[in-house]
């Protein structure tokens, strides 16, 4: 049973005009950008050496698995094995580095948002591990659809500067950071509203 409207704000005609929103944004983005997304995707083939594209298993609404699309900006490197990303890690390519800092490498993920993995705005997806040992009322978070933004994002849109301040980057997230993460996810799910939602997309297109 798709539990979606048992929370307020989130009533079944929220979650209809969420949906609609979604698909016509996503539709309307790619329509635009898919030259853009093509571009970017051969640019990092030839810095990377190998797929202009990256794809990640990551978890989604009612904890199933799917494959999240991004343009790749990092090189595989058997030295670093860590999912979390610092603004000084080594595997990041030159040209990498300039489409995480536009938000190039995120285009591709209209996809998903088309294909009803993602919307636009929600909690950004985990990847396995970490949606793993969410618990209790936490668990609200996989009740929703993750989004490429939301409040948890631009809360933490310097993420990667921060973690590459700390002793101990892994430690300070799933400390620190995650737990905030859950937090605002759990209140912008509990205080859902389609104005925030296009608030939120605002935000993050115009910072």
């Amino acid at each position: 049973m798709d539990t979606i409207g048992e929370f307020p704000g989130l009533s079944p005609r929220n979650a209809f005009f969420k949906r609609t929103i979604d698909i016509f944004l996503s539709a309307s983005g790619l329509f635009l950008t898919w030259w853009i997304i093509l571009l970017g995707a051969g640019v990092a083939s030839l810095a990377s050496g190998g797929s202009g594209f990256f794809l990640q298993k990551r978890v989604g609404k009612g904890g199933k698995l799917f494959k999240v699309v991004k343009i790749r900006t990092m090189r595989l490197s058997a030295d670093v094995n860590t999912t979390v990303t610092t603004s000084r890690d080594v595997r990041i390519t030159r040209i990498g580095k300039i489409l995480r800092k536009t938000k190039i490498d995120e285009l591709p993920q209209l996809i998903n948002v088309l294909m009803g993995d993602m919307s636009f705005v929600g909690p950004r997806p985990d990847v396995p591990g970490f949606a793993d040992k969410l618990c209790g009322e936490d668990r609200i978070v996989l009740k929703v659809r993750p989004g490429i933004t939301g409040p948890a994002t631009l809360y933490f849109r310097n993420e990667e500067q921060l973690l590459a301040s700390q002793a101990d980057p892994e430690k300070y997230n799933q400390e620190i950071i995650y737990p905030l993460k859950v937090k605002l996810n759990k209140k912008y799910i509990y205080e859902y509203s389609v104005w925030k939602d296009v608030c939120y997309i605002y935000k993050t297109i115009f910072p």
